[in-house]
């Protein structure tokens, strides 16, 4: 039985819907109300597409490579804790991401779909939190339903994103990024030492 609690905190902190926030200010500061909006729905869908992709077909990817996925799990887990550190002790989400925008001038796709919402870790945390092993096809449809309601949390804070800006500034968002760091590091020791003990069957 999935952990719904647990499972919305990790796909919490790997996309960090609050960290997105004054990314989706910064790309969208020369569009009207009505681009925003549309920009903020075409980068939730492009987003929802691609973890969905790897929810269904990550594993079997993997199959196809002949990688266990205990050994997935332990890299995994130990990408995850990497990713985890840079938003704690690195620059933030926000500030690593507004660098994107300072130098590119897509929209929807880059950099808010990719890699700001769907990021290198929520495609990890995709995969790992529907092992086909350990849950049955009802829980995997549950876990995607869980991961959909961030990205509508997602979806929500980017349409109120100049009102949330105001709120709690760049630096609470910088602050927020960071807590969710600690957090998913937490979750990705977690994940690591459970792909230990399955492949060496402790």
């Amino acid at each position: 039985m999935i952990d719904y609690l647990a499972t919305f905190i990790m796909f919490f902190a790997v996309i960090d819907p609050i960290g997105t926030v004054p990314v989706f200010i910064a790309v969208t500061s020369h569009f009207n109300k009505s681009a925003r909006n549309k920009i903020a729905l075409i980068s939730t869908l492009v987003a929802a597409m691609i973890l969905l992709f790897f929810i269904v077909a990550g594993e079997y990817i993997l199959i196809a490579m002949s990688i266990p996925l205990p050994a997935f799990q332990i890299a995994g887990g130990i990408v995850l804790f990497l990713f985890a550190l840079t938003m704690i002790f690195g620059e933030s989400k926000p500030d690593e991401e507004m660098k994107l925008v300072q130098s590119h001038h897509e929209t929807a796709i880059f950099p808010l779909a990719v890699p700001s919402i769907a990021s290198p870790g929520a495609m990890l945390a995709a995969v790992l939190l529907t092992e086909n092993n350990r849950y049955s096809i009802c829980e995997q449809a549950l876990t995607a339903g869980v991961m959909l309601s961030v990205l509508l949390v997602v979806f929500i804070l980017m349409l109120l994103a100049s009102h949330i800006i105001r709120l709690i500034g760049a630096s609470g968002a910088s602050v927020v990024s960071r807590v969710m760091g600690l957090i998913l590091a937490s979750v990705a020791t977690s994940n690591a030492l459970e792909g230990i003990k399955v492949y060496f069957g402790l």
